[in-house]
């Protein structure tokens, strides 16, 4: 099996650091979304919590619109 280890940039799974300053929240606050169920879909990779971009970008989509929480 042959992977290509050149993967761009835009197609790389994020760290919880890029969800963090995309989202503009505390990486805390995503580990404890994580805990509880909430917030976007996120995999792991071995010790490591990653997110797929497309996945974050779905779930800011279905956020409801103009509702404090």
């Amino acid at each position: 099996m042959t992977t290509d280890m050149a993967t761009p940039i835009t197609d790389r799974l994020w760290t919880v650091q890029d969800v963090s300053a995309f989202l503009g929240v505390p990486v805390g606050t995503l580990y404890a979304w994580r805990s509880t169920g909430k917030g976007p879909d996120a995999r792991r990779i071995g010790k490591y919590v990653r997110y797929r971009p497309d996945d974050v970008r779905a779930w800011v989509a279905a956020l409801p619109v103009g509702v404090a929480s």
